[in-house]
């Protein structure tokens, strides 16, 4: 069984049985419900005017309004639907499903039960019937005490390819222009509400919408977009819903890209730069250099920019400009082969537009050649000139660097027998090296051949053609010049080590004559030194050391011995203050002696050793 809360006097003739059995069919039903025709679900409709039922328990059909009063206990929504299959029976409010509990009742013929309904339970109450055959819905309004209430949804409706779109307040709808919207706006309560339309908060007038709470908007366009509200009233207070309208525009190409001009500006005008196309855009651009590719489209919302190469996203070297409408290719050269797309999307649809590089290479070329190296003999050549060309202009050759070089093969030129004409050999050394010398050569007029061997000819015929050319020539005519020095000064200084002392002298540049010319005039011949160390008799000093003395013991590990160390006068022998002596290392004056161990028991006896103890630590 299926016991109710609360059975409801007075409208138990609208309820079924409360028996399990009365819910399942009979083999008679079954078999009857085999041979009727397939049949859409259908919901009885049982309309009439919206009222107020004074009684505290109420029974109603879909399509009315309940107004729940004060004394209210119970609400019954009675949902009644034919169709074969039977359709399934679900319950919704607000648009959502009803969640049930022990307030809020599924009754088992499918009616709805609200015990003790509150103020929460205000709404709209949709009844669904459905199969596989499609479905059926039906609403009936609950309000509290006669006040205004309207249906609305929180969905948000995308319209990008119908020409017509229905939705109800409260719902937030995204079009394509040139659509009719008509949004619901279902009102319920007692007496009947009035509708008002604003749009932005502005009151529409009755022309702009219909009756029965629809608003019409004929072929939309962007100055359409605004939030639209309809407002429910009667005397018992109002209620407003709105809905927001967006008009989509999906992307469309344009002609120029106005970001892309100020990029330019700041880039320079030897900046490569390209628009993409649909059909895609070439553009031709030198090995090395960077490119800004802009993608010039349009649409409302403003398109999200995704920039892809290959069709893959970009994984080189690049940088966005202008929210990413503007693609810098920093190395052209990363990027070989390959199509750069900029897919611009917003709700409304997606574009893609192309673009592609054509990379200029670098190449040698040798059409060019060097004039002849000679202009008659067997050695006169051509070498081909190797440039680098880019689109036929000459560059740097450090751009071709990379590339392989031709072979380059000499080309033979103006190989004929050449005029007469002198020769001559290299001059010979000069007879001195200075005050005035001679060096001569040898001239000779000859004749070379275009096989590369010299004929000997009569010096009248080279003087037909020049000069001929001196064979003695004079040579280094400047004088014969010497550094000349000046006897050392006194060897002056302080006696802190050996040959710390300096002395003087003067350096003259003179002729062998004698003759005193400037400095300038001997410098090519090596300077004598005019400053150099010098040894006095008052740094001549030294270590003298005394011998050693006997050996404190003669075994174990106490024995030492010691010597006098003095600073003495090379010359006088006689001591002087030992700082004298100090660049010197000074010798050591004791010693440790015979440290052999003891035998046979030869030990010192233990006051000698306390006294050799003694006298070492004296020293």
């Amino acid at each position: 069984e299926y016991p109710f809360h609360r059975h409801v006097s007075g409208f138990t003739s609208s309820l079924r049985t409360s028996s399990a059995e009365a819910f399942l069919p009979t083999s008679v039903d079954l078999a009857s419900s085999l041979h009727r025709p397939r049949q859409k679900p259908a919901i009885l409709r049982k309309i009439s005017a919206a009222q107020q039922l004074s009684a505290s328990e109420v029974v109603t059909h879909l399509g009315q309004t309940v107004v729940l009063a004060g004394g209210t206990l119970s609400v019954l929504l009675h949902c009644e639907a034919v169709g074969n299959p039977k359709p399934t029976i679900s319950w919704a409010k607000n648009g959502e499903e009803v969640k049930y509990n022990d307030r809020i009742l599924l009754q088992p013929d499918d009616s709805l039960q609200i015990l003790a309904p509150v103020e929460a339970d205000v709404g709209f109450y949709a009844c669904n019937a459905s199969s596989a055959l499609g479905s059926d819905s039906v609403s009936i309004a609950v309000t509290l005490a006669g006040k205004p209430l309207i249906k609305a949804s929180r969905a948000t409706v995308i319209n990008t390819e119908s020409p017509a779109v229905t939705v109800d307040i409260g719902s937030t709808v995204k079009t394509i222009q040139k659509a009719n919207v008509t949004i619901n706006c279902q009102v319920a309560g007692v007496p009947e509400a009035k509708v008002t339309w604003f749009k932005n908060k502005v009151k529409l007038s009755s022309a702009q919408h219909l009756h029965d709470g629809l608003l019409i908007i004929a072929n939309v366009s962007l100055s359409d977009q605004g939030l639209y509200s309809c407002k429910a009233a009667n005397l018992h207070g109002e209620v407003t819903e709105s809905s927001q309208l967006l008009v989509l525009e999906p992307p469309r190409p344009l002609p120029y890209l106005e970001d892309l001009t100020a990029v330019l500006a700041s880039a320079g005008p030897s900046t490569h730069w390209v628009l993409t196309s649909h059909s895609g855009t070439k553009l031709t651009v030198s090995p090395g250099s960077s490119a800004l590719i802009g993608c010039a489209v349009n649409g409302h919302p403003s398109p999200n920019i995704t920039w892809l190469y290959s069709g893959e996203p970009l994984s080189l070297q690049h940088r966005l400009l202008a929210a990413g409408w503007i693609l810098q290719i920093l190395n052209v050269s990363d990027f070989t082969d390959g199509e750069f797309s900029c897919l611009a999307q917003n709700e409304a649809g997606s574009l893609t537009q192309k673009v592609s590089l054509a990379i200029q290479e670098y190449q040698w070329s040798v059409d060019k050649l060097t004039p002849c190296s000679a202009s008659c003999g067997h050695r006169g050549v051509h070498l081909p000139q190797l440039r680098c060309l880019l689109n036929g202009a000459e560059v740097n050759t450090s751009y071709c660097r990379d590339i392989p070089k031709p072979s380059l093969q000499p080309i033979a030129c103006n190989r004929r027998d050449c005029p007469s004409r002198w020769m001559v050999t290299s001059w010979s050394l000069c007879t001195r090296s200075c005050g005035g010398g001679i060096q001569m050569r040898r001239v000779t007029c000859q004749r070379l051949t275009a096989k590369g061997s010299s004929v000997p000819m009569l010096n009248e015929a080279c003087a037909q053609v020049s000069k001929r050319p001196v064979d003695t020539q004079n040579c280094n005519k400047q004088p014969c010049v010497e550094w000349v020095a000046s006897p050392w000064g006194q060897c002056n200084g302080p006696c802190i080590g050996p040959r710390l002392a300096v002395q003087h002298r003067q350096i003259f540049c003179q002729t062998k004559d004698g003759t005193s010319l400037p400095s300038d005039q001997c410098s090519a011949l090596p300077r004598p030194l005019s400053t150099q160390n010098c040894w006095t008799d008052v740094c001549g000093v030294h270590w003298r050391v005394s011998l050693w003395t006997v050996c404190t013991a003669t075994c174990g590990n106490y024995g030492f011995q010691s010597r006098r160390v003095d600073c003495v006068h090379v010359r006088t022998n006689k001591p002087v203050m030992e700082h004298h002596c100090s660049w010197r290392p000074r010798p050591s004056n004791w010693q440790r002696c015979n440290i052999t161990p003891c035998e046979n028991g030869t030990l010192l006896r233990r006051g000698e050793a306390e006294q050799c103890r003694g006298r070492k630590e004296d020293r």
